[in-house]
């Protein structure tokens, strides 16, 4: 179990994961298990460590419990999505509560992903692994310069211009509208979102696509993505 890098040993290309919980048996097991899949790990024991190592070591992925002492799981992925290094890191959130509105509180902080406790290492390790690979992805992506109406979207930088203003969307918010603004005018249903944006193997629940609309009409305005009642969104082809 690491709780820091050795200086000494060089860089490693493994891929580094980020867990930040107070249960020091669930870190062990945790640990052994990313280790044991080839993973470098990195643990804090609350919030405040785990953002301060967030930033000092840029992991591959976080692993972020929402109950924590001194600053809870929610904040700190708050607080990750405001730095320019850390906004598009794969976050999965880990919680002893199983209630929908911890889930959301989570995905609306900038949460990829979201594992209820108890955890099965196989399954964690799995869901881990699936962050990673998607991330990859989505960077070695070729470079797009997508324009939708006024809007002017980069998947290069993750950012949506507009006549002078710039926003930076956390990673799922902007996947999300590059999709619909990729395709104006087809509905799609949560469904097909939530399997085209978040993928097949990540367990979401279909209000995730809601937060996350609801999220990019308070940046952008409510006038880009339509909501078709009773099946979807589709990006709008006229404003």
């Amino acid at each position: 179990m690491s709780a820091a890098p050795d200086p000494a040993s060089g860089p490693t290309s493994e891929p580094t994961v980020l867990l930040v919980d107070d249960e020091p048996d669930l870190l062990e097991l945790l640990s052994y298990s990313l280790e044991r899949d080839g993973f470098r790990v990195l643990i804090a024991r609350d919030g405040v460590e785990g953002l301060r190592m967030a930033e000092d070591e840029t992991p591959d992925v976080i692993v972020l419990d929402i109950m924590m002492p001194k600053m809870d799981g929610v904040a700190v992925c708050e607080h990750l999505r405001e730095d320019a290094r850390l906004r598009l890191t794969p976050i999965l959130m880990l919680t002893a509560r199983t209630s929908e509105r911890d889930e959301i509180a989570g995905l609306e902080a900038g949460a990829d992903d979201y594992l209820p406790k108890p955890i099965s290492p196989k399954l964690f390790v799995s869901r881990v692994r699936a962050l990673v690979r998607r991330s990859a992805r989505e960077e070695s992506a070729s470079t797009a310069l997508l324009r939708a109406h006024d809007l002017l979207i980069d998947r290069e930088r993750y950012v949506v211009e507009r006549s002078e203003e710039t926003h930076r969307l956390p990673r799922k918010e902007f996947e999300l509208l590059y999709f619909l603004a990729s395709h104006p005018g087809r509905v799609f249903t949560r469904e097909e979102l939530l399997d085209s944006v978040w993928g097949t193997n990540v367990y979401v629940v279909d209000r995730t696509v809601d937060v996350h609309v609801r999220k990019i009409r308070e940046k952008l305005g409510s006038a880009y993505i339509e909501t078709v009642k009773g099946v979807g969104y589709t990006f709008a082809e006229a404003l």
